[in-house]
């Protein structure tokens, strides 16, 4: 017969989990989309969603100190008075934690004048003595004072850890002694990180012998004669009270008064809405399994009407409704992701909320076992002319990649209102670090989506959409239409609320359109030029590996960080030679990133290194990745435009990203040689604004000497050198323009005089000298920053010229760093985000004039303040002249915008 598993409760140690989740992420702090520090909460929260989802706990609570002073300091003033005090960014996020665990349904117990070990102390006593298996979650060492049969330690580092369970063996291991006589080992040896003195001079290893040797504290002192070593003695002899008085410290409180019984601790339900709101608000993405699948559809499942179209009749009845309604959601199901590749599996249709239509393609064979088959085509044939009437209101969630698939159908004219949830839910929220539809059905709807691994699965078992059965994609197609068009209504009075209408109407849906020709059109390769590239590029590495194992006496792997480390810190002692005061490290051993390898760029090695991982990086990243991203068909690399990526509101790329392509280094420059045009007879035109944050923060500002300067066409940085520095514009040194060049860039983005030192080399008190230089040059600028953060603080955000908002209510956080890193927020969101307005409502005007003229010219990157087009030799003065007007009119500002065009063979040549 099966042993009956006894019940089990969990007890876990608040306090000790918040802070070792918060110190995991020191080094590399955690935050949200708004700059918060939610470390803590990630590691906590997750250890709790692991607890309750693999644990099952029968019952299990959390215990947290409390600010009061306990019994302990009572006895000895001194206790944990050496600890330093809690960092501002846990204290800020121990409010949610607390309400995250209420939200969970666990019960959170605190006892004035006790610690949390006193109150998990007692319940584990009572549970055990109830015969409950007993597990405390913790790492602290303490606690195994009061392991047992029945009371266990449970371990867990971080929420994606293996557990470690200790018991009486795990403690008799690491202590020598058995769980009862650990508080003697803990009076002699003291606790440091508690401040429990001991007997100074006493360590482990010695606390241990003795009392495995006596047995406990008052043996100890009773044999003092056979305590072996005079010195040893002497210490023990003249410390008899402290060690006494530091066992009574540590020993674990068993009988703290707590006005509830284990009973009283069984998990209840939890509250999904807070919970989803937490996790929202974090950006924990990752945690949404976790939630269950949500109470609106479990509640109204029944009332959902999602409908399989198996035959024409009942096609062309749907097409007919779409055209009377006049307005409508439509989603393509596809076998792939890459809109160059995909084939469509089938569509769904809502016009109607909770009720959604799927109709298949055709596959061979037929679809059904009464051998009725539907092709698409007639659906697809009607959606064409839908999507083409101006009067039409088509909505989708990054409708963008059905656009681009549907192109691949033949389906080019799109003269249909778009209104694009994704994008309406970025422009809303900017900050937030997704805007996905298993995301946006969350939050809003409270309901957790099928997830698309239930169809095609993961990794390498994952299958095409294709072969799933129609009756499950018909479900899933479904529902992804019936949110698409609940969210619609949300997020069209999220934009009536904050404003953003026309931002969203006039600038980002005519802008989805032209990313989408862009995407579609490609940029041509030349993939010889690369190859060659490589091999030259292969040599130099081979070449700098060769010279890095002469400097390090050995052969090794170059990219271990482990062995790196080792050699660097180990063996050749890197750090004192460059005058390091301390080896960087990690939780695994030395660190060897980039600013690591930077501090010792004095040694040759560190130069060596440096040099190696930018060769490395950029062949790996571009040189060698590129080719392989060509299309077969088109013979071009097609990357994504992304709108909903960077806060700022500017562009982002990806697959590839032709953006972070380096132009500062001769070898990132040579990559852009190999970006070609699509013909013979073709030519690439490159137009790039010239300084354009520094005109708009000229507009901005109303600084008259910044304006001024642009007006007269003078070089902004000489200009601004002479007004800093008091010079004549003609004495302004190269090194000296090449200072007030990063003090106009730093300040846009809350340059300080410490990052000024930095990048510059001159020293602290020089740089903040030339800051307020600069701003008495320029009182306009100082002006602007001083009056934006005035109103950021009154109204929680900022906003661009077209109006694009963004959140900024950390700018009145109690944290320093976040508090700072929200004021540079709210200084460069106008300026950068303006740009970013500026570029797309050129692009815009410049695609529309393109094909008015019925020009062959193909815009097909943007990059940054950049256009590329690809364009015949024959269009070159007319669409130079048509860039240029679109351009530097694209906005009306107090200063002249300029456009610098540039034509080449490639793309280097152009720019």
């Amino acid at each position: 017969m099966e042993k009956k598993q006894n019940k089990r409760l969990f007890l876990v140690d608040g306090t000790a989990l918040a802070y070792r989740s918060h110190f995991a992420f020191v080094r590399r702090p955690l935050t949200n989309s708004k700059g918060r520090d939610v470390g803590a909460l990630y590691g906590y929260t997750g250890t709790l969603f692991r607890i309750l989802r693999e644990e099952k706990p029968d019952f299990i609570a959390v215990a947290f100190d409390t600010p009061q002073p306990t019994f302990r300091h009572e006895k000895y003033e001194l206790y944990k008075a050496t600890r330093e005090k809690t960092p501002d960014e846990l204290i800020e996020q121990l409010p949610d934690i607390k309400t995250i665990t209420e939200a969970m349904g666990i019960r959170q117990i605190e006892k004035p004048g006790f610690e949390a070990d006193d109150v998990i102390g007692t319940l584990a006593r009572q549970g055990e003595e109830e015969g409950l298996d007993v597990f405390i979650v913790t790492g602290d060492k303490d606690f195994m004072q009061i392991v047992s049969d029945r009371v266990q330690i449970y371990n867990i580092m971080r929420p994606d850890s293996d557990v470690t369970i200790q018991g009486i063996e795990a403690v008799r291991e690491k202590f020598g002694v058995l769980p009862d006589r650990l508080v003697d080992v803990f009076g002699l040896m003291g606790d440091s990180s508690d401040n429990v003195p001991g007997v100074p001079g006493v360590g482990l290893k010695t606390a241990m012998k003795l009392i495995q040797q006596f047995g406990n504290l008052e043996s100890v002192y009773s044999n003092l004669d056979e305590v072996p070593g005079n010195a040893l003695r002497k210490k023990i002899a003249d410390n008899r009270d402290l060690a006494f008085l530091s066992r009574e410290l540590v020993v674990i409180r068993l009988d703290t008064p707590i006005d509830l019984t284990v009973d009283e601790l069984e998990p209840q339900d939890a509250d999904g809405e807070i919970l989803r709101n937490k996790i929202m608000e974090c950006d924990f993405s990752s945690y949404l399994q976790y939630l269950e699948r949500g109470v609106e559809e479990k509640s109204d499942a029944g009332d959902r009407c999602y409908i399989l179209v198996k035959d024409e009749k009942a096609c062309r009845e749907l097409l007919d409704r779409m055209k009377r309604s006049g307005s409508f959601v439509f989603d393509l199901e596809t076998t792939s992701l890459d809109t160059q590749e995909a084939d469509i599996v089938g569509a769904s249709v809502a016009i109607e909320a909770k009720e959604a239509f799927y109709i298949p393609a055709d596959r061979k064979g037929g679809l059904f076992p009464d051998g009725e088959s539907y092709p698409i085509d007639i659906f697809l044939g009607g959606l064409a002319g839908l999507l083409a009437d101006p009067a039409v209101q088509v909505t989708g969630q990054n409708i963008k990649y059905d656009l681009a698939v549907l192109r691949r159908a033949g389906i080019t004219e799109i003269r249909a209102g778009i209104f694009d949830t994704m994008v309406a839910h970025y422009l809303c929220h900017p900050g937030a670090m997704q805007h996905g539809l298993d995301y946006l059905s969350l939050k809003y709807l409270g309901l957790k989506k099928i997830p698309t691994s239930d169809l095609i699965g993961k990794g390498k078992k994952q299958i095409s959409m294709a072969d799933v059965p129609v009756e499950k994609v018909c479900e899933y197609a479904c529902e992804d239409a019936d949110v698409t068009l609940r969210l619609r209504s949300i997020m069209e009075e999220e934009l009536k609320e904050r404003d953003l209408v026309p931002l969203f109407r006039d600038l980002e849906m005519p802008l989805l359109l032209v990313l989408e020709e862009m995407e579609h059109e490609g940029v041509r390769l030349d993939e010889k030029k690369l190859e060659k590239l490589a091999a030259e590029y292969g040599k130099r590495i081979d070449s700098l590996t060769g010279e890095i194992f002469d400097l390090a006496g050995e052969e090794f792997n170059i990219n271990s960080t482990k062995q790196l480390g080792l050699i660097l810190f180990e063996k050749l002692n890197v750090h004192e030679e460059v005058g390091l005061k301390r080896v960087p490290r990690t939780k695994t051993g030395y660190s060897t990133n980039a600013a690591v390898l930077e501090s010792i760029s004095g040694h040759p090695l560190g130069k060596l290194l440096l040099e190696y991982r930018r060769l490395q990086k950029l062949n790996s990243t571009y040189i060698t990745a590129l080719p392989r991203l060509v299309n077969e068909r088109s013979g071009c690399i097609h990357t994504s435009f992304n709108q909903a990526v960077a806060a700022t509101g500017r562009l982002s790329s990806s697959d590839p990203n032709l953006q972070n392509i380096p132009v500062r280094t001769d070898e990132g420059r040579r990559i852009r040689e190999a970006f070609i045009p699509r013909r013979r007879g073709w030519r690439l035109l490159s137009a790039d604004y010239s300084q354009v944050e520094l005109r708009i923060l000229a507009h901005i500002s109303k600084d008259k000497s910044l304006r001024e300067a642009f007006r007269r066409g003078e070089d902004i940085h000489r200009g601004t050198a002479a007004l800093i520095f008091g010079l004549e514009p003609d004495a302004v040194t190269p090194e000296k323009r090449s200072q007030a060049k990063t003090i106009n860039f730093g300040i846009i983005y809350g340059m300080g005089p410490h990052r000024l030192s930095r990048e510059t080399g001159i020293s602290f008190g020089e740089a903040r000298e030339f800051i307020e230089a600069y701003f008495q040059a320029f009182p306009g600028v100082k002006e602007y920053i001083d009056s934006t953060l005035v109103l950021a603080r009154e109204t929680g955000y900022v906003a661009t010229l077209l109006g694009r908002k963004r959140i900024v209510d950390d700018i009145l956080a109690v944290n320093q760093q976040v508090r700072s890193n929200a004021e540079n927020i709210a200084v460069n969101t106008p300026i950068q985000g303006t740009a970013a307005d500026l570029i797309k409502k050129a692009m815009i005007e410049i695609q529309a004039a393109l094909k008015e003229n019925e020009l062959e010219a193909k815009m097909i990157l943007q990059v940054h303040d950049e256009l590329v087009f690809d364009l015949p030799i024959e269009e070159v003065d007319r669409v130079t002249r048509l860039v240029k007007e679109k351009m530097e009119g694209a906005l009306d500002l107090a200063v002249p915008l300029v456009v610098d065009v540039g034509l080449g063979k490639d793309w280097l040549e152009a720019h």
